[in-house]
């Protein structure tokens, strides 16, 4: 007798299964986005690998809001990231990747709790991205049990964003 397999069991259906169980954000990171504004980037190819983010563009200084409620785990300086912040939702279970930041808002500290919608940040364009260019990347990893970012499976921030936008009109 064939046994049949759930469409959890498949592997390579995991990650649209977690994008598709991913927590709704509760706003946008940045405030007047209209769905003209956003653009599946997650395929792309960038360097030698697939982007795995989503870019916001926005004027450099554009305040960048906590999608969800949660804890800042890490903020960070990387060649590639530039500015970046770490924000793990309230489970634990996924991780907010905000990268290129202009700058931190004055008192965020590592271990601080924000709630959806607080100012965390200002979009810019530090480490690699083009100086002419500021955005906000923003990317989505489902944690596993470790809850180690570096180690979590990127899951397409587009339409959580798009349905967090959409909600504002």
């Amino acid at each position: 007798m064939m046994r049949r397999r759930s469409f959890l069991q498949v592997p390579f259906l995991a990650p649209l299964v977690a994008s598709v169980q991913a927590q709704e954000l509760s706003g946008p990171p940045i405030a007047g986005l209209t769905p003209k504004d956003l653009r599946d980037t997650f395929y792309e190819r960038r360097g030698s690998g697939r982007h795995e983010a989503m870019d916001l563009i926005a004027p450099r200084g554009t305040p960048v809001f906590a999608v969800v409620s949660g804890a800042i785990r890490k903020l960070f300086h990387s060649k590639p990231g530039g500015l970046t912040i770490y924000l793990f939702d309230e489970q634990e279970r996924f991780c907010y990747y905000y990268a290129h930041l202009d700058g931190y808002r004055a008192d965020l500290r590592e271990g601080a709790r924000v709630k959806t919608g607080e100012l965390i940040a200002y979009v810019g364009s530090t480490g690699n991205a083009d100086p002419l260019a500021p955005h906000l990347h923003l990317a989505i990893f489902e944690l596993g049990p470790e809850k180690q970012w570096w180690k979590g499976t990127p899951l397409n921030p587009f339409r959580p964003v798009l349905r967090a936008v959409n909600r504002q009109f």
